[in-house]
């Protein structure tokens, strides 16, 4: 997949450029309601013997638009929605930079822009989409922004449990812990990639060595707590428990989030070693123990229920 990152105005010329089937639209997480618009685009290219593409944008709009808000966590950040994107074989991916200028754009300047001007010969968007200064270009005015230069169609809303399935319903999900009504939405477990660093190795003495994970300050973590979890490293996986939090017993004053995780059956080094972590349910909060004897006796009973999880899965 080839990616390409612009911003307004960007300088690619529409004759250099494929004629191409397009989905538009912000997809994080690339949740199935996303996943039907992008699988549209591609499908129709692949009927038109023309690239699909998707185009997307970053950061989010409410970073610009919002006072107050300075930034934003992703459900997906950048490398995973380029790697799920990939896997959905996308052919190209254009990454528009939202800013104050582009945020101030007419419906029709946009369009000729972004879609005429990068040679978009038919775009697939879900029915809410819209675009231009303040959103007022709608999925439904498209024939007087189009002139008859592309084609278009609307993907209609998906539910789940007669819900619509949303960013925003999946962002609720995983700060309440629910990560198996999360999966279902997303159609695939919640996962966090992150780079495993050194801690401050009392896992080891615990009878527990965790790998402590390096996480982006743009991606979202689900709840606080211990899970159960499925861990990929390079081409295997392992069973896991991971904890999300602060580790109260052992640290009175620490204010970001940790994340670390225990492989079931590994024996090994993984300091600089890449692991994504599948979130699959809950199993508990975050405890203040009273002793590292109690902590080690909870870990056991956790370990316990968790192996029993998976295996049932």
């Amino acid at each position: 997949m080839k990616t390409m990152e612009l911003s307004y105005p960007h300088t690619l010329h529409k004759e250099n450029l494929p004629e191409t089937v397009s989905a538009i639209g912000f997809f994080d997480g690339i949740h199935k309601g996303h996943q039907e618009v992008i699988q549209q685009a591609v499908n129709k290219a692949k009927e038109n013997n023309m690239e699909s593409a998707v185009i997307t944008f970053f950061p989010h709009p409410s970073v610009v638009l919002r006072k107050g808000v300075q930034h934003v966590k992703y459900i997906t950040i950048s490398s995973e929605k380029q790697a799920i994107l990939e896997n959905l074989q996308v052919d190209r991916l254009y990454v528009i930079r939202f800013n104050q200028e582009l945020s101030k754009l007419s419906p029709q300047a946009f369009i000729d822009h972004f879609i005429i001007g990068l040679n978009i010969k038919h775009l697939v968007a879900g029915f809410d989409y819209s675009f231009g200064h303040k959103g007022q270009g709608k999925m439904t005015d498209m024939q007087e922004y189009a002139r008859d230069l592309f084609t278009w169609e609307t993907i209609g809303k998906v539910t789940l449990d007669e819900e619509k399935v949303s960013s925003t319903r999946i962002r609720a999900e995983l700060a309440s812990g629910n990560m198996e009504q999360a999966e279902q939405l997303l159609g695939r477990p919640f996962a966090t990639t992150g780079l495993v660093v050194k801690g401050a190795r009392r896992g080891r003495e615990l009878g527990y060595p965790t790998a402590n994970l390096s996480i982006s300050k743009d991606a979202l973590l689900p709840k606080q707590g211990v899970y159960a979890t499925r861990v990929r490293h390079k081409d295997k996986i392992y069973g896991g428990m991971a904890n999300i939090g602060t580790n109260p017993t052992f640290t009175e004053d620490l204010e970001d989030m940790s994340v670390e995780v225990y492989l079931f059956d590994f024996d090994g080094d993984l300091y600089g070693e890449e692991l994504t972590i599948e979130w699959l349910s809950y199993t508990r909060e975050e405890i203040k123990f009273d002793s590292k004897e109690a902590l080690i006796e909870k870990m056991k009973q956790d370990e316990e229920e968790i192996r029993a999880y998976l295996a049932n899965r």
